[in-house]
């Protein structure tokens, strides 16, 4: 007779940091979108089993926090590679052909949008309106920008992450490896690196620090 498999739990780590998000709010319950991302980081995507987690810990029922998963697309019901690329095809990317953009995407990869390749790296998606219509075309890796994006620049993109697949991405230097005309001069340095298709957060343990990931 097999052993039963052990009651599903989330690190101590992760739970420090739940405990602390909704130490910021009035009512647990509105920390349902913070503790998702928690979830998918230690589960590396939405599971029933982890949103089950963020019902029982904000004291809603498991329905709930479902349809909160369910309407937002960042919310990952099913596992996806390493590095997420999300090709904007809203109207003012699609004007300047991000149609194109995202087919040299899907060709680099090797699979269509919605997809992983079979090493299990990256993942294509398009998606709807990123607020970067300024420097359109405009793509994200794991939900870093890169502005003013090309056809051959996306594939080149791609070439490299799956020839390199570095540790964790950044997007100023996405962008200067990778990118065009920004809708602005970014005058701001960001620091922060994301390691997977979660933002990168503090919070979240979704930030490792600047030097690391290099």
């Amino acid at each position: 007779m097999e052993a039963a498999a052990p009651p599903y739990a989330w690190s101590e780590t992760a739970e420090s940091r739940a405990e602390a998000i909704m130490a910021r709010y009035p009512h647990r319950r509105s920390a349902v979108m913070p503790l998702l991302y928690i979830a998918m980081r230690e589960d590396g995507y939405l599971t029933e089993a982890g949103m089950r987690k963020v019902a029982e810990m904000t004291g809603i029922t498991p329905a709930q926090v479902a349809a909160a998963a369910g309407f937002y697309t960042m919310y990952k019901r099913a596992p996806v590679g390493k590095f997420l690329v999300s090709v904007c095809t809203s109207l003012s990317c699609w004007l300047l052909g991000s149609d194109d953009v995202l087919q040299a995407v899907e060709e680099a990869a090797g699979v269509p949008s919605g997809q992983t390749e079979e090493r299990g790296l990256v993942s294509p998606e398009h998606v709807e309106c990123i607020g970067a219509c300024g420097g359109a075309p405009a793509l994200q890796v794991n939900y870093e920008f890169v502005e003013g994006a090309t056809p051959q620049t996306a594939r080149s993109l791609v070439e490299w992450l799956l020839a390199e697949s570095p540790d964790s991405v950044n997007g100023d230097d996405l962008q200067e490896r990778f990118g065009g005309d920004p809708g602005f001069q970014w005058g701001i340095p960001d620091p922060a690196r994301t390691e997977g298709p979660i933002p990168a957060f503090g919070p979240l343990g979704s930030a490792p620090r600047p030097e690391e990931g290099r």
